[in-house]
């Protein structure tokens, strides 16, 4: 899975790796290099090979699995170990590490899209108070993992908010179709990519912004921009 992410518009910016990418760099190597389900070593070894403090090391290995390259296992015999490679699926420049078939979930996310304009006009004339506080909570769970650099979590609350958007929709079939395409599309992703053109955490942030500005739009009853931001969300990576 190639390590890929980036902002539409944004100019790719260089910056040193830091010592968990490095690595975590270390470690997708050594799964590329291994078979599904074979011992890469103990995190003792592991830790020692890639010269990193411990703290750093579980930042890598958290980094590694989130990317779906390894697996951990405590207890006799147990350490890091190569996964299975899964489908992916490329929306947008972003890319989704899947435990099932890539076609169907870049069927539902293709659908999505289709159907979040509507589901954002609706927003913008029926969300209530109690609507638009929730939706700064699902805010704040996005916040919480853009904090701890934790990109399935980032997604998931991303989802969750997308959810809650939906569920302001008086037209119930919309809402159901919806909301059961979100569920398809978690159920199957298990790992979140970014680009080498842009470092994961920083590609967190630009996503965190832009939703952050829609519920705002959301909130205001800004039709004109909540309908900019949803095509802007939708035709640059799609998350």
């Amino acid at each position: 899975m190639t390590d890929l992410v980036s902002v539409a518009g944004s100019r790719p910016v260089a910056r040193p790796e830091s010592r968990a990418e490095y690595a975590a760099r270390i470690l997708q190597e050594l799964a590329d290099h291994a078979e599904p389900g074979e011992h890469l070593g103990t995190k003792v070894a592991l830790r020692d090979r890639c010269n990193v403090s411990v703290g750093t090391f579980n930042e890598a290995v958290k980094l590694a699995q989130s990317r779906g390259y390894v697996s951990s296992r405590s207890g006799p015999g147990g350490g890091l170990f190569a996964t299975e490679r899964s489908p992916i699926v490329r929306l947008g420049n972003s890319v989704l590490a899947l435990d099932g078939s890539a076609t169907s979930v870049a069927d539902a996310v293709r659908m999505r899209d289709a159907l979040d304009p509507l589901l954002v006009d609706d927003a913008l004339w029926h969300s209530s108070a109690s609507d638009l506080r929730d939706l700064r909570t699902c805010l704040q769970e996005m916040a919480v993992a853009r904090d701890a650099g934790d990109p399935v979590a980032f997604v998931h609350a991303n989802w969750a908010l997308h959810r809650r958007i939906a569920e302001v929709s008086p037209n119930a079939i919309l809402r159901s179709v919806y909301i059961s395409l979100l569920e398809l599309i978690q159920l199957h992703t298990r790992g979140v990519a970014a680009s080498d053109a842009e470092p994961l955490p920083d590609y967190i942030s630009a996503r965190f912004v832009l939703h952050e500005r829609l519920v705002n739009a959301i909130g205001a009853r800004d039709r004109d921009e909540a309908q900019r931001l949803i095509i802007e969300h939708n035709t640059s990576d799609r998350g």
